[in-house]
């Protein structure tokens, strides 16, 4: 009996394992360890892609569960995941070609995952969706592009839905309507970010009729307006939105406030007006909130302080306009039992700093920059011992810090107290072991150079009143820095020979010091740099031969020294260079013509105000990139070669500033002395929209060569101080965007082309000292500009010289003198007005705006002044018409 009962357990549990291999054996999973015609779909899907590196170098063999970026199911075999995400974005090492449809031979697949890659701007194939069990499609930065495929609507199964473009491959997603997301029923995560809706899209509908949806990523998809309010609204389970960076016009949507489980709320770059909406506080479960940079205003609503759960609070470029005083019920709350990050970065919010803000135990992040906040920074600074980032950068604040507003504060990363009018010597910041970013720019630090934490990456002391010297030991403290700028204090003696072992150093900047001595000589190839500024201090030597061992090295200052001897040989090493200022120097010889051949990346080069001599080499005009040159106070000879009409960046209009270097690291900005409208400035942010042509002061003789007026993009051209002979072009009225010419100082003869009134920007003008005759042209810009411009030629006639040309006719005939006195006071009486505020304008605007403003603010000023000024005159011109007529 017991042997029977053996035998019955035996053949059921022989009967149960086949019943369970049994599908397995159907479908060949035994035998090869994948389906085999799921390993023919996999080989056929790899015969379309282009697989620069081999990263699919595994798929060979009969088992393909083994494959790279291949799984399977442990009980089925059939191949249920496929991720071929490129682990090296933007590099090499990236799959393209096409998306064949073999891939629909994987008929269990859950997982697709082909993001980061470039497929060249392909459209989402049709076939897509076809894969009825896909639970996770992942295409985001894969290079594809096109109008979203509404097939994707019949992924029923699908949670997890990422189409976001990351516009690098230079492709675009776009979506018509959008109804077909409603199908999406299973979906919980959804990123759109920089798919462009078209109008009509009906987004917030179908989204609002998902069930499950916890996740929304809409950011950067020009989305010009989102519905004010919803029937209904069905966001049971959504707990993020991110609508930031689209064309949002409106007032903020009332919706918003009924979503209960609202945990991330990102409203940031928009348009969206009005007051923050007090409903806002009863998103109870909210934890970051950013509305930053829209043109909100009313300030901040008192119900914020039920946010018992927020994290973040991002309210930067918004007008809040209120004493921080006045916040002390909000942030009295319980909102100040969870808050971590509070940025109230350019609000307009005003005051002494509170003693409410250091209740903020939590607080890892505080920005308070570019506002009116004043006083003093209160000791109570220490009790955020949780601080991580503090900006309280571009404010009114005064006195001194100490030890006790930082030394509780160790866990500091980044710390900004800029632009204030803070005093005294640095504390005592070894202790802050974290710390990475210090920026005391522009404030009234004195006293010798302090030590630094050794793992601070970014260092900024400039526009200070540090003095002493820049001793070995602090240099050494600081070998993890990428950038450094002791510039515009008192510092002297000699640069240290350690900072050439500064190896993470990026960025170094000396500048407008009193530093002496020569230039460290103890560069190597090793060098990651990139900046360098020595410029206005009082080295003396030669430039040093291994400066351009650093293959780095993309700007290089050493203006206003007494650096001597000629261009070094080795500078032709010195090929990333794109900016090279070497002006007010004593160096001597020829202007190499390597610099035409090697230094093809060159966008500015300046080398006024030395010794150089000979002629000015044609190659440079092989310098395709170059914006900027200025060869003046030399003593050049010769003519200006024919082939400078071929500078191709000084035909390119620029009207927004940019970066000057190739690759921009950090925050660091190129700045330098430019000579144009008769004035030296400092040019920051605006230096990359100069297009420059300066050869004035030298001995340059001939005529002028016609093909420099196909330089369209000029912005300043000065050739004044040499012997050019000839007259001057008629085209003169191609440099349309010319707002500064001076032909001065030379033996131009012949009349001033009527064409110079075509140049609507001209702001300056010298023509004086030439041999000039005839009448000066009217009309214009030319109206605008006093005698100064035009005296020193004896034969110039008319407005506004003092000198009437000899055939000037009235109506009635010859001119008498009475008629003359009469037109002289009419101009003087009629000029008097505009020309006082132009005067004004010219002196104290350029004066009291900062100069970083002044290429579009003049522009703006002169074209309307220049308006005003005409309309003038020419009304007076027909009242004197009219009055001699009715005397007749």
């Amino acid at each position: 009996m017991a042997t029977d009962n053996v035998y019955v357990l035996f053949f059921l549990l022989a009967f149960l394992c086949i019943q369970l291999i049994k599908p397995n054996v159907c479908d060949g999973a035994l035998t090869s360890g994948c389906i085999p015609a799921e390993r023919s779909a996999l080989l056929e899907f790899k015969r379309g892609l282009k697989d620069p590196t081999n990263r699919l170098s595994s798929w060979v063999g009969e088992d393909c569960c083994k494959w790279e970026g291949v799984t399977c199911s442990n009980h089925t075999g059939h191949v249920v995941k496929l991720d071929l995400h490129s682990p090296h974005p933007f590099s090499d090492d990236t799959l393209g070609g096409e998306l064949r449809p073999s891939l629909l031979g994987l008929k269990n697949l859950k997982y697709l995952d082909l993001s980061m890659n470039n497929f060249g701007g392909i459209n989402i194939p049709e076939f897509m969706g076809s894969f009825h069990q896909l639970q996770y499609l992942n295409l985001a930065g894969a290079g594809l592009g096109g109008v979203l495929p509404h097939q994707l609507g019949n992924l029923s199964n699908l949670q997890h839905l990422d189409l976001s473009n990351d516009l690098v491959h230079g492709t675009e997603f776009s979506i018509g309507d959008a109804l077909w997301i409603s199908h999406l029923s299973s979906l919980k995560h959804l990123n759109l970010g920089n798919v462009k809706f078209q109008n009509g899209t009906h987004w917030l509908e179908a989204l609002n009729m998902l069930p499950s949806i916890v996740e929304i990523y809409l950011y950067s998809c020009e989305i010009p307006s989102v519905p004010l309010s919803l029937p209904h609204v069905n966001f049971t389970s959504l707990s993020v939105i991110d609508l930031a960076y689209n064309f949002i016009n409106s007032t903020m949507p009332s919706w918003l406030s009924n979503i209960s489980g609202l945990e991330h709320l990102d409203l940031s770059y928009n348009n969206l007006q009005g007051n923050i909406p007090p409903t806002f506080g009863n998103l109870a479960s909210l934890e970051e909130l950013y509305l930053d940079n829209n043109p909100l205003q009313g300030g901040i609503p008192t119900s914020f302080k039920n946010l018992c759960k927020l994290k973040n609070l991002i309210l930067t470029a918004i007008n809040i306009s209120q004493d921080l005083l006045e916040l002390d019920e909000i942030f009295s709350g319980c909102i100040k039992m969870s808050l971590e990050s509070l940025y109230l970065y350019q609000t307009n919010i005003r005051g002494q700093l509170p003693e409410w803000l250091f209740q903020l135990r939590k607080l890892k992040a505080l920005y308070l920059g570019s506002n009116l906040i004043s006083g003093s920074i209160p000791v109570s600074l220490g009790q955020l011992a949780s601080l991580q980032e503090l900006s309280l950068a571009q404010n009114q604040l005064e006195g001194i810090m100490s030890e006790a507003h930082l030394g509780n504060l160790t866990e500091l990363k980044y710390v900004s107290i800029s632009d204030n009018q803070i005093g005294g010597h640095v504390p005592n910041l070894l202790h802050l072991n974290d710390l990475e970013d210090l920026d005391l720019s522009s404030n009234y630090f004195e006293g010798p150079l302090p030590y630094f934490p050794a793992g601070l990456g970014f260092l900024d002391l400039s526009n200070n009143s540090f003095s002493g010297i820049i001793s070995l030991g602090i240099i050494m403290n600081m070998s993890n820095l990428i950038e450094l700028s002791f510039s515009k204090n008192n510092l002297s003696g000699t640069i240290p020979l350690s900072i050439c072992q500064l190896l993470s150093l990026v960025a170094l900047d000396l500048s407008k010091n009193m530093l002496s001595g020569e230039l460290p000589n103890c560069w190597s190839n090793s060098s990651r740099i990139r900046v360098m500024d020595f410029s206005s201090n009082n080295i003396s030597g030669v430039i040093p031969e291994s400066i351009c061992s650093i293959v780095s090295l993309q700007s290089l200052h050493l203006s206003n020294n007494s650096l001597s001897e000629e261009l070094p040989l080795s500078l032709k090493d010195c090929t990333e260079l794109v900016l090279l200022d070497a002006g007010y120097n004593d160096l001597k010889g020829e202007i190499p013509t390597w610099i035409g051949e090697s230094l093809t990346h060159l966008k500015f080069l300046k080398l006024r105000s030395n010794m150089f001599t000979g002629d000015i080499p044609p190659n440079l005009s092989r310098l395709s990139a170059l914006q900027f040159l200025d060869l003046s106070d030399n003593e050049l000879s010769g003519t200006i070669p024919r082939n400078f009409g071929n500078f191709t960046a000084m035909k390119v209009i620029r009207k927004f500033p940019g970066f000057i270097l190739d690759v921009y690291e950090g925050g660091y900005e190129e700045q330098m002395f430019l000579t144009t409208k008769g004035n030296t400035l400092d040019y920051d942010s605006s230096l990359s929209l100069m297009n420059i042509l300066d050869l004035s002061d030298n001995n340059l003789f001939g005529g002028v060569p016609e093909e420099l007026t196909s330089l369209s993009g000029l912005f300043s051209l000065n050739l004044s101080g040499n012997h050019f002979t000839g007259e001057i072009t008629e085209n003169i009225s191609k440099l349309q965007q010319l707002e500064s010419l001076d032909l001065s100082r030379n033996n131009f003869s012949g009349t001033i082309p009527s064409s110079l009134a075509t140049l609507t920007y001209l702001a300056y003008l010298n023509l004086s000292y030439n041999n000039l005759s005839g009448e000066i042209p009217l009309g214009n810009q030319l109206q605008t500009f006093n005698a100064s411009s035009y005296i020193g030629n004896p034969d110039l006639c008319g407005f506004p010289l003092n000198q009437s040309c000899k055939d000037n006719k009235t109506a009635q005939g010859q001119s008498n003198p009475n008629d003359r006195d009469e037109n002289e006071m009419i101009w003087f009486y009629t000029s008097m007005a505009p020309g006082f505020v132009v005067g004004f304008w010219a002196v104290w605007g350029t004066l009291i705006l900062n100069k970083n403003w002044n290429l579009y603010y003049f522009r703006f000023i002169d074209n309307m002044f220049d308006q005003v000024y005409v309309f003038t005159i020419l009304n007076m011109s027909r009242i004197k018409r009219r009055c001699c007529s009715q005397q007749e």
